[in-house]
């Protein structure tokens, strides 16, 4: 979806949450048993939801919004309580790594057995940024694939690649079925699958479908699927500076023995204001060569920050170069990023 947080709307042409003293006892002590806590109902009649893309969270793809749960224009609040969605956001957004995982294709996948409904294809995967981007009215899902699942429920799968759809309308499909691949089509700037769940024609959060109600994912979806306060999408190595353009499309060069600096960089999404974002760049023997830590004026999409330093006149030392992450909120690490390079 967009990343300055345009809204969405979906459009497919066809219909388209006493205490008692402590008493003294010489007696050893017994070991506690936890109670586990009870176990949330599930919603009746509501379809268990399975992972929707061909990609793992945490190491190719990532979640960059979630459902806005707050009424009010111009507010926004996800179930969690946080700020990781945008104004009237109707689903989830689970971005890929950039648009060389795009084009070498992402497979997006049925979340649950049922049949097809409606989809469009045809529409044309370029970012709305793109001077020569077509108006996206009428057409913010892109190409899109809706699956009725039953008992008044639905899944839609919207910015999916043009000519990539591999069913038809009445088609019966069974979860984790690919039926077709992540892209840029509709209103979008970044490729990532947006997946919305309704219920007789309503918009559901899968992450918290009712009061008291268990998530619509599957267990083995749930846990990859776990809440982050943020996240970081892209990490690497480069000769040089690096541009969000180049991360964007895939194309930042790689470092070498040979190469006139070292550069370390990561791209974390899904910041806030007062964050604040640091980067280390250690040599083989863990001592620091570059690092800068950046505090956040506004929210923040996307962020990418580098450091680095220039080749020394004996060359490269051979070894293991690491750069390490850490996103600060409220002066505690939320998120924590580490990542390796031999030379």
């Amino acid at each position: 979806m967009k990343a300055d947080r345009l809204a969405l709307s979906f459009a497919l042409a066809a219909v388209l949450g006493a205490c008692s003293p402590p008493q003294r006892s010489d007696a050893a002590p017994k070991a506690a048993v936890e109670t586990p806590a009870p176990a949330r109902p599930q919603v009746p009649g509501a379809p268990a939801l399975a992972f929707p893309l061909a990609c793992t969270i945490g190491a190719g793809c990532e979640v960059q919004h979630y459902l806005d749960r707050d009424p009010a224009v111009g507010a926004v609040r996800d179930y969690h309580g946080g700020r990781r969605t945008y104004d009237a956001h109707n689903g989830v957004d689970i971005r890929i790594a950039d648009m060389a995982a795009e084009r070498a294709g992402v497979a997006v996948l049925a979340a649950a057995p049922g049949r097809v409904a409606r989809l469009r294809d045809g529409v044309p995967d370029i970012s709305i940024r793109a001077a020569e981007a077509p108006k996206s009215e009428g057409q913010e899902c892109g190409n899109g694939v809706v699956i009725d699942h039953g008992q008044g429920w639905e899944t839609q799968y919207c910015h999916l690649a043009r000519g990539s759809l591999s069913v038809r309308v009445g088609d019966t499909v069974k979860a984790g079925q690919p039926i077709a691949r992540v892209g840029l089509s509709g209103q979008t700037e970044f490729a990532h699958l947006h997946m919305s769940v309704r219920h007789n024609g309503e918009v559901v959060d899968p992450f918290d479908p009712a009061p008291g109600a268990a998530p619509l994912w599957t267990p083995a979806a749930a846990k990859p699927l776990a809440y982050k306060a943020g996240a970081v999408l892209n990490t690497g190595f480069a000769p040089g500076p690096v541009t969000m353009a180049a991360v964007e499309d895939g194309s930042v060069p790689g470092a070498d023995a040979a190469s006139p600096a070292l550069v370390a960089f990561v791209r974390a999404i899904e910041l806030e204001a007062g964050d604040e974002v640091e980067l280390s760049l250690k040599d083989p023997d863990g001592a620091v060569l570059a690092t800068s830590r950046v505090p956040l004026d506004r929210d923040k999409a996307q962020y990418l920050l580098f450091v680095g330093k220039k080749r020394p006149a004996e060359g490269w030392r051979a070894g293991t170069y690491r750069g390490d992450c850490v996103i600060w909120r409220k002066g505690q690490p939320a998120v924590r990023q580490s990542f390796e390079m031999q030379l």
